[in-house]
């Protein structure tokens, strides 16, 4: 990895997770958050990475285009950044085999869910139709397999009994902001690499749970 890593965020909505990796870019990062790319053109995001003086891109999807051909362009667009790592923050596309298999290991996703559980969409209010007593979220390597790469660092919120969907996701996203910023750090400090598909931190094997698992 060169001197300072070249980052790249891909985003749809609103870019909280983006935000929190812009304030955790100090001096002691050793990266450059060198751009940022959105499926949708008015992702709130954009205008967070334009105050920081970010670039960015928009790769919009054509009507009838294929998975593949958008991730063509996707690619391309990506390609022209460099990056050597790839952060996905609320980017709401399934992406190709292929295209995943080009970054692997240097790409990140954050799920919210304690993964294994909840691959997918509606992950809180899942975890609250099944009772769960505790949910969270999941910074993972991202495979081809959808949010089943190797989990690096999770954080877990209690669920209570009063809680819908809108209030557990505000208590996860809170953690969110904190957990990803760090694996984020951890990759650029070259301690964080993937090898045939296990996650290892300063060269020790994480487990199943990631990092601090209890």
């Amino acid at each position: 990895m060169p001197e300072r890593c070249r980052i790249v965020v891909l985003i749809s909505g609103n870019g909280s997770n983006l935000q929190a990796i812009i304030d955790s870019c100090d001096d002691n990062l050793q990266a450059n958050l060198v751009g940022v790319i959105s499926n949708k053109p008015d992702a709130y995001g954009l205008v967070r990475a334009h105050h920081n003086e970010i670039d960015t891109s928009c790769v919009i999807a054509h009507q009838g285009e294929s998975r593949a051909e958008y991730d063509a362009r996707l690619q391309s667009a990506l390609d022209k950044y460099q990056p050597d790592l790839i952060v996905l923050a609320g980017f709401m596309r399934i992406l190709s085999d292929e295209f995943v298999e080009r970054y692997q290991g240097r790409m990140l996703n954050i799920h919210p869910s304690l993964l294994p559980k909840y691959a997918g969409l509606n992950t809180h209010q899942r975890a609250i139709d099944a009772s769960d007593d505790e949910h969270g979220a999941s910074v993972h390597f991202v495979i081809p397999a959808l949010d089943a790469g190797p989990v690096i660092l999770q954080a877990k919120v209690p669920v209570y009994p009063e809680d819908d969907a809108e209030l557990l996701a505000q208590r996860v996203h809170e953690q969110e902001h904190a957990i990803y910023p760090l694996v984020v750090r951890w990759f650029t400090q070259n301690r964080l690499k993937m090898t045939e598909g296990v996650a290892y931190l300063d060269d020790q094997a994480l487990p199943p749970m990631g990092y601090a698992a209890d």
